[in-house]
């Protein structure tokens, strides 16, 4: 298997370019930005807010990276340490050197992540593809682990032409101009359009090659193995999986679990309803 490059220089100069300016406008200061090595490539991350040994680890989506957090990290900066990770393989800072192969690569990297941090009890928070790799972590590595936030996790369903249309619909109202997006917005029902900058920083992504695994199903046996307090924040309209199905899965399977699901929310309830989301992860680091 591959890994995740962008196709040539020019390519790579046009994503920084944008990424780097758009750190510098979203982000507050001050921020810590560094580099941890690890077996699949090096990895950027961004931290802010007052050490503490159980940092709040946020984890992107598919195509995604740290800058998807921009709302969240002066609310929760104000109370506990809060790290955002470009995960290797997806476009963003990070450099993957080796493939990752599956849920238990995936697992490996984000516990020598955590490892560098020297966090003893993070609170994952991981959105869509970030939540199957928190959900994989807490399987294959649980000692380092406090509690999860999972939004909107991938690993309940296999995407089907729904998803895929969404997906479509969305990258396409994205590119129109700004004046329609917020009509576009509700017809295709992804808020995410509306964020002017992650859409600039989407487009600038394109020529990048991703070679991360596909989020695979979980097995009844391997939920059973989720032990820690964990939250899933569920879109009631997600075009990723039937909210209710997930919810009564999760229900039979992690005695750990509590399960919400939003009303009117779609598979982009980050952006669908940040003030939530972030009330909802604070309220599971127990602030």
């Amino acid at each position: 298997m591959s890994i995740g490059e962008f196709r040539n220089d020019k390519a790579r100069e046009r994503f920084h370019a944008v990424y780097g300016r758009l750190l510098g406008r979203l982000w507050p200061d001050p921020r810590d930005t560094f580099d941890l090595p690890t077996s699949f490539g090096t990895t950027r991350v961004h931290r802010a807010g007052p050490p503490c040994s159980d940092p709040v680890v946020l984890l992107s989506g598919a195509n995604g990276n740290s800058l998807m957090w921009h709302r969240y990290i002066e609310p929760i900066a104000r109370r506990r340490t809060v790290i955002a990770v470009d995960t290797v393989g997806e476009p963003g800072a990070s450099i993957q050197s080796a493939p990752v192969t599956g849920a238990e690569d995936g697992a490996r990297w984000l516990e020598e992540v955590l490892a560098g941090l020297e966090a003893t009890a993070a609170h994952l928070v991981g959105c869509s593809y970030g939540g199957w790799l928190a959900l994989g972590h807490q399987m294959h590595h649980p000692g380092r682990t406090a509690a999860l936030t999972l939004v909107e996790p991938a690993g309940f369903a296999d995407p089907g032409r729904r998803f895929y249309a969404w997906l479509i619909a969305g990258g396409l109202a994205g590119m129109a101009p700004r004046a329609l997006r917020p009509r576009l917005s509700r017809w295709v029902g992804n808020s995410a359009i509306l964020e002017t900058e992650l859409m600039e920083l989407g487009r600038a992504s394109v020529g990048f090659r991703r070679a991360l695994p596909p989020a695979r199903v979980f097995s009844d046996e391997e939920l059973r193995r989720v032990c820690v307090p964990s939250l899933f924040l569920l879109g009631e309209q997600s075009s990723l999986h039937d909210a209710r199905q997930v919810a009564e899965r999760v229900g039979a399977f992690v005695p750990a679990a509590e399960v919400e699901v939003v009303p009117g929310a779609s598979h982009a309830l980050p952006t669908d309803d940040p003030e939530l989301v972030a009330a909802r992860i604070l309220r599971r680091t127990g602030e």
